[in-house]
């Protein structure tokens, strides 16, 4: 337990400023397990299976509440305007708290009943790693050269620059003529990492996600320069003066087109919410079952690893939770009166509890969490409600902002807890040890992460020259600052993303992995097609299916080593950055020293080609 709480320590603060600084938060959870088991074997420890899995699951806080808070709570900084310590400590803890309550009724439905029907892609990787560290043997030996090779080709890419990170057509000159002309372009991530989890994901759902992404951009960007060229479309009233032709595709999808991916995402995950209908009744109907019995009357106890906290627990929970958000908004100066507070309670209840499920399903499906584009949605109904009720400016804009970090955390936070619910299904870790345990992760991370922000905040900034980046919180500022001052949501790309997550429904295509393909850039949805690719030819090259079976599996560990490396390598890198130690190896970037754009992608060719021969050769090799 205090290993797991010093792993959250040191990962929040390395998390919340990587994400500050380049927008991508960095999932601690893999490189917490594999420092989990290293530390097991050095301490010669027998049997610590369980106990790496509630190391690994109380560090795993600091990744999903980093990212609760940095898309949103460094907007207040962006916008001028000033919020304090314990603002963001309460926004991150109580999100956290929310996250957890609402998933645990959830549980046994996405871990047990739908068994198989998901790939968990990062609980897969993580379960790997932990497995294959308590057991040794050949699986290790897969694991730990898959996770070298993954992890050094990621850094050298991070690091030392030594190829592009990302392959374009727009490369060619070909390629260059038709993005400017056209907006047409394609762009596949060379990473180790992106590609081991397309593997785990497999082919059905990579392809799923990426037929979303190339509507967008093969599609929807190019049809928008044909159709809109040479108008300027503003449809948030924030005083948008380029127009659609003098933007790049990169504009588009940013400026306009992402915004039908999240229309998309909020009307499948609705859709998902009513289907699953059911669920939510059979989850509610448990926890009347509990306050219906009498005292005294004999409960069926559950077997160990279905056990959760008691349903009274988790309501009593809720409640507590809910009144101290009320709490919170009404006397920590988020609002100006009890009456905003409640509306900004109704606005948490409501979102968090229903769009949990989209967050756990979106993590079972692709291991990433659209939380940043329900996030947006979140903002926009609460900056519209806030302003009806007479909350606007400034002050609106803060309080805005941090009822969308209470709702951004509770997302993400759902979102990971699935994960980690997952692996201790798979290896036998009794649920309520997780669960508690998981608040205590919460509350450490949320106070790691508000002292954090605050030191970045006073030594780099959020504006100006040499200031943290802060893409997803400007993102935010950016959406929340003309609603607040009298302008509008782009409703109608929301209501495009609608029509075509309806559609999908009514022709029976996963609409949340398609919309899902929408929102995330086109250059992290192809290398899951590659990864998913690589999956269905080393799994059908057999007529034997035991064979088939056992080289998905070792291609299974080998694209689990290659998100593990990746992972830790992120962190060091991080590390290396953060602590001004990197000085050294910018003479070594290629990229940076002055070759070109091309050179360096053309480079990138050659080693992607390799790594992908390596895991399809090696997963062969199983026999």
């Amino acid at each position: 337990m205090a290993f797991g709480l010093l792993m959250t320590v040191l990962f929040s603060a390395a998390a919340a400023y990587l994400g500050l600084k380049v927008g991508q938060v960095f999932e601690a959870a893999i490189p917490i397990a594999i420092l989990a088991v290293g530390i097991t074997g050095a301490l010669g420890k027998k049997g610590g299976l369980g106990q790496n899995v509630i190391i690994q699951s109380i560090g795993a806080c600091s990744g999903v509440v980093v990212a609760g808070a940095i898309f949103t709570l460094p907007a207040i900084y962006i916008l001028g305007l000033e919020v304090n310590f314990w603002q963001m400590f309460l926004s991150s803890l109580l999100g956290g708290f929310l996250g957890i309550l609402f998933l645990i009724p959830f549980r046994k439905y996405f871990v047990k009943d739908m068994h198989g029907e998901y790939p968990f892609p990062e609980a897969t990787a993580t379960t790997q790693v932990l497995v294959s560290g308590e057991g040794g043997g050949n699986s290790a030996k897969t694991l730990v050269l898959a996770g070298l090779i993954g992890g050094i080709y990621d850094f050298v890419i991070a690091t030392f620059g030594a190829w592009a990170e990302t392959l374009s057509t727009t490369v060619m000159h070909w390629g260059q003529v038709v993005a400017d002309k056209a907006k047409v372009v394609l762009k596949l991530n060379t990473g180790a990492a992106v590609l081991g989890l397309g593997y785990i994901i497999g082919l059905k759902y990579s392809f799923i996600i990426c037929c979303g992404s190339l509507l967008v951009w093969l599609v929807i960007i190019p049809l928008m320069n044909l159709i809109w060229g040479g108008q300027v479309l503003d449809f948030m009233g924030s005083g948008l003066m380029q127009t659609v032709g003098d933007m790049s595709a990169d504009e588009i999808f940013r400026t306009y087109a992402r915004h039908i991916g999240i229309g998309g995402i909020a009307t499948a995950g609705i859709i998902g919410i009513i289907k699953s209908a059911g669920v939510i009744k059979s989850a509610v109907g448990l926890a009347a079952g509990e306050f219906r019995k009498k005292p005294g009357e004999s409960v069926a106890k559950a077997e160990r690893t279905q056990e959760d906290l008691p349903m009274k627990t988790v309501i009593f929970g809720i409640t507590l939770t809910l009144i101290a958000v009320f709490a919170f908004f009404a006397l920590g100066g988020v609002v100006s009166n009890i009456w905003q507070a409640l509306i900004g309670l109704v606005i948490v209840t409501v979102i968090a509890f229903l769009f949990t499920t989209v967050a756990a399903n979106a993590i079972a499906i692709v291991g990433t969490n659209p939380v940043s584009g329900m996030t947006i949605m979140t903002l926009i109904i609460t900056a519209l409600v806030l302003v009806a009720v007479g909350l606007k400016g400034n002050a609106g804009m803060v309080a805005a902002m941090v009822i969308g970090g209470v709702v951004c955390t509770a997302l993400s936070t759902a979102g990971g807890l699935i994960t980690d619910f997952k692996i201790g299904y798979w290896i036998g870790t009794t649920p309520r040890k997780q669960e508690v345990w998981k608040f205590v992760g919460v509350a450490v991370a949320a106070a790691t992460v508000g002292g954090v922000m605050m030191i970045l905040n006073k030594t780099y900034g959020f504006t100006g020259e040499g200031a943290l980046v802060a893409p997803q919180a400007n993102a935010m500022a950016a959406v929340i600052q003309p609603m607040m001052n009298g302008g509008n949501a782009p409703w109608l790309l929301y209501g495009i993303g609608a029509v075509i997550a309806i559609l999908l429904t009514v022709f029976k295509v996963p609409a949340l992995a398609f919309c899902l393909g929408m929102f995330i850039p086109i250059d992290l949805n192809l290398p899951l097609l590659l990864g998913g690719a690589i999956a269905w030819f080393v799994s059908t090259r057999s007529k034997d299916k035991e064979v088939n079976a056992a080289r998905l599996e070792k291609g299974t560990l080998i694209a689990s080593g290659f998100i593990a490396g990746g992972a830790l390598m992120g962190v060091v890198s991080a590390i290396l950055k953060f602590a001004g130690c990197d000085w050294f190896l910018k003479g070594w970037n290629t990229v940076a020293a002055g070759h070109a754009a091309s050179g360096a992608e053309a480079i990138a060719i050659v080693p992607l080609v390799a790594i992908c021969a390596y895991m399809i050769l090696s997963s062969l090799k199983r026999k």
